[in-house]
């Protein structure tokens, strides 16, 4: 069984991989054409910055590769050596916290460096090391508090019940129902400050089409999202009476107002075709294939890693190889995203206008510097959104070649 599994680990690395690989090669080859829908220095930028990223995400999935082996070859035996191997409460607890923390600790180079260097180069990350430090720490006391809690239920869980798995899989579709409800209220804040919007214009408008598509919001606010990335971002999240409209200032400053409204109508469209709580089945589905496949592993499999089957070494092996699972599900659940934001974007151009969409689209892509092209392979295995230009064509927009100077004045003037 160890062995199918690390065939199966393998496998999954590198397709990764490949499909990366693939992504540098069409980049770079498309890179060379006539630059679309960017001017051709930002094109060349958005190509550069693409490359780089995927290069970096190389680099991740061989550390991913090691520290798999790692924790299979003897990694999960020294560990419950130092913990123990009794099937209680707090050494699981203590299990899981020290197999996170392994993975923290080599992981996070990676995230500074992304941070720090290659996002800083490209000029999108804003944030400081003294705002960094601190989000890390707060994201640590999170995990420590919140994770613990769920990690000793499932802990309870596992070594109580024979058919743990499936009491598992329901308490932790009840946490990301409940993650969804309160993210906006209760965990957004810790990290952004939350402010009603000042435009009280802007806020009128939406709030009158908030009415017209029937939806009661907890309100309109405003985050200070420039303080870590320059990116153009907004979201409606929440459900229930904590459902909020929240838009980045950085999307403020960019956009004008019938902008605003035509990707805040895109968001209404998720919301009136019901397509959060399509997403939450679909992860339902996804979290039930999971805990079903490894409930039914046999025991075997740890025995030839040389541990006990502790509640503990299950919930870390299932964090293991929870990428596997997505990897393989994710072309699923593009799918199915990728039909609802062309439906989303039809919403939004009937409420904030067509043109108006196409015009907010455009600045995201060349504000976000977002490279127009993108190997086949790599849109169906991580695409949860269609190629921008594949919705620019949806809505009617004709492609035309522009200069450096041309876009510009399209910028200003908006």
């Amino acid at each position: 069984m160890l062995q199918a599994l690390i065939i199966i680990f393998t496998l999954y690395t590198l397709i990764k991989i490949y499909v990366s690989v693939m992504q540098i090669g069409f980049i770079s080859d498309k890179k060379q054409e006539d630059a679309m829908l960017l001017s051709p220095t930002k094109y060349m930028i958005a190509a550069n910055y693409a490359i780089k990223k995927e290069r970096l995400n190389i680099a991740e999935s061989f550390i991913e590769y090691f520290l798999f082996l790692f924790w299979i070859f003897g990694g999960f035996k020294w560990l419950q050596s130092l913990i123990g191997i009794e099937d209680s409460i707090t050494n699981n607890v203590l299990f899981i916290f020290g197999f996170f923390a392994i993975n923290y600790i080599v992981s996070l180079p990676f995230d500074i460096y992304k941070v720090f260097k290659l996002d800083k180069s490209f000029h999108f990350s804003t944030t400081t090391p003294k705002l960094y430090f601190i989000d890390q720490l707060k994201q640590i006391a999170m995990f420590i508090i919140f994770g613990g809690a769920i990690f000793a239920l499932l802990s309870y869980i596992f070594t109580n019940f024979t058919n743990w798995w499936i009491y598992s899989f329901i308490t932790i579709f009840v946490v990301i129902v409940l993650i969804n409800m309160l993210y906006p209220t209760l965990i957004a804040p810790i990290f952004n400050k939350f402010k009603p919007l000042e435009d009280k214009e802007l806020q009128s408008k939406i709030e009158g089409i908030l009415k017209e598509v029937g939806l009661n919001s907890d309100g309109v606010f405003t985050i200070d999202a420039s303080k870590r990335d320059n990116r153009l971002n907004a979201y409606f999240g929440g459900l229930g009476k904590s459902k909020r409209v929240v838009l980045f200032d950085t999307l403020l400053k960019k956009l004008s107002q019938s902008e605003i409204i035509a990707i805040l109508g895109h968001e209404l469209g998720h919301y009136s075709h019901k397509d959060i709580y399509k997403n939450i089945a679909t992860i339902g589905v996804f979290l039930f294939l999971v805990f079903f496949i490894v409930g039914n592993l046999p025991n075997s499999l740890f025995l030839e890693m040389g541990v006990a089957p502790t509640a503990g070494v299950k919930i870390a092996l299932i964090m293991l190889i929870l990428p596997i699972f997505s990897f393989v599900y994710m072309p699923i659940i593009g799918l199915i995203s990728r039909h609802n934001e062309y439906e989303a974007d039809k919403f939004g151009a009937k409420i904030g206008g067509k043109q108006n969409l196409i015009n907010a689209l455009l600045k995201l892509v060349n504000e976000n510097k977002a490279f127009p092209h993108s190997h086949p392979l790599y849109i169906f295995f991580y695409y949860t959104h269609p190629p921008v230009l594949e919705r620019l064509k949806e809505l009617g927009y004709k492609e035309e070649k522009r200069d450096d100077s041309v876009l510009l004045g399209f910028l200003n003037d908006r």
